[in-house]
């Protein structure tokens, strides 16, 4: 298959299957006329990176979980371990996340919101205050 039909069946934009083929996440075959042709094994590695990437894994990480995948005598701990990294990172994420929500929580309480041109927001943005 081509890159639209492969698009179009694994739900990733074609830009990003040329992506990933160059930095070497996928390899499809050629065609003597040099168009990629997508194998159903290719397109079942596109979907696997399309899920991983929507729970968030980095290319990375997607890289080491093609390859375990690909490896048959592969643990599962190994898996799990870079599941169990990547939820410590999604936490570390969550943290940073809810202390700028409680910052800017607090600013905008002390933020009047009135004609006046003095604002805490900005003050805090800014460092003056």
């Amino acid at each position: 298959m081509n890159v639209g039909d492969a698009a179009r069946r694994s739900g990733l934009p074609a830009k990003t299957i040329r992506y990933y083929e160059e930095i070497g996440l996928i390899a499809p075959d050629r065609l003597t006329n040099g168009y990629r042709d997508y194998s159903a094994e290719d397109l079942h590695f596109l979907i696997f990176l399309r899920r991983a990437r929507g729970l968030g894994f980095g290319i990375e990480e997607c890289r080491t979980l093609m390859a375990l995948y690909r490896d048959r005598k592969r643990a599962s701990h190994d898996v799990r371990a870079v599941a169990v990294a990547h939820v410590a990172a999604i936490d570390e994420k969550i943290s940073e996340l809810q202390a700028m929500r409680a910052t800017l929580g607090q600013l905008i309480e002390a933020c009047h919101g009135d004609a006046r041109p003095d604002c805490p927001i900005l003050d805090d943005i800014a460092g003056a205050r």
